[in-house]
């Protein structure tokens, strides 16, 4: 309680992306069309899903909690990006910035524990396909999901604790263009070096321990398509190849950024864009455009939607 009663910090001042209002201008043309594409596009997997009973599988029930992440990861940060490229001063409230670090570190945890679920459910599915049916029933779906989220929150409480009870009564400017825990606690009026650890062996931790564990599943299921028939083979890697892509994409800028206490880079920001900008697009992007079954099923959701205007007109 002592170290919250010494916090006199009220608001925080970004940096942004740049200084250079050239850059800014393009910056939010660019960003603001990637955020439309994201919130449509994923809201479109979403529906297709929902209103498309053959692909009512585990998949694709998770494929749909995923794009419901990237909705709300991406609206974590992108907004509050947009708006201060317009303005010359981007500040952010203490309890607003502290709000936004617990919202960034519950959708990116859930998202790493749900692409860590979507390999196991490749690999009961292709490993051993027999017993698919019963171990990847909808009830363990349900449960797996409830899990996920209840360790992201557990998670992002850890995070928003360590960097709330440490005091802030200097300065104020965080290199950055949204509020993230590394670049908060350098402001901190105190000794930072266990923090920081602790984070690293929370944060880091998960990112690299679930990485190496989809790496693994995918491995052994690369293994597996040995005995797969050629028909089998391609699908398996067609589903596969997409889920390595978007584990790449994700775990990438998240393992370069939360497993060094205490250091800074010059590209951690192209890193931090990366991750809640392009990623969350490139996830509806991968899925669709390589997978045949969620393409047809929104040709016949569009026909429909087609038969029902000219029923009504």
């Amino acid at each position: 309680m002592g170290a919250l009663n010494q916090t006199r910090v009220t608001e925080f001042v970004f940096l942004g992306l740049t200084n250079n209002w050239v850059l800014e201008i393009l910056f939010l043309m660019v960003f603001s069309v990637t955020y439309v594409l994201t919130f449509l596009g994923n809201n479109l997997i979403i529906i297709t899903i929902t209103f498309t009973p053959r692909l009512h599988t585990p998949m694709y029930f998770f494929l749909s909690n995923l794009s419901f992440i990237d909705i709300c990861h991406s609206s974590v940060t992108v907004p509050k990006m947009l708006k201060d490229l317009l303005l010359e001063r981007k500040t952010i409230s203490f309890d607003s910035c502290i709000a936004q670090l617990f919202f960034l570190h519950l959708f990116a945890c859930a998202e790493i524990f749900l692409l860590t679920i979507m390999a196991y459910d490749r690999y009961v599915a292709i490993c051993t396909p027999l017993h698919y049916p019963s171990v990847m029933n909808m009830r363990v779906c349900v449960q797996l999901v409830c899990a996920l989220w209840f360790g992201a929150t557990v998670h992002s409480l850890v995070q928003t604790f360590l960097t709330i009870r440490l005091p802030y009564c200097g300065p104020n400017t965080i290199n950055s263009y949204f509020c993230d825990v590394p670049p908060v606690i350098k402001l901190a009026c105190a000794d930072t070096y266990l923090t920081g650890m602790l984070i690293v062996s929370n944060s880091g931790t998960i990112s690299l321990t679930c990485f190496l564990a989809l790496i693994t599943s995918y491995v052994v299921i690369l293994v597996s398509l040995r005995k797969q028939s050629a028909e089998g083979c391609r699908k398996a890697l067609s589903t596969c190849s997409a889920h390595l892509m978007v584990v790449a994409l994700f775990f990438g800028p998240c393992i370069f950024i939360y497993t060094r206490p205490d250091t800074s880079f010059s590209i951690d920001k192209v890193a931090s864009v990366f991750y809640t900008v392009v990623t969350p697009l490139l996830n509806p992007l991968i899925y669709t455009l390589r997978n045949e079954e969620v393409n047809s099923a929104m040709k016949q959701l569009r026909q429909r939607q087609v038969f029902f205007m000219k029923s009504y007109t």
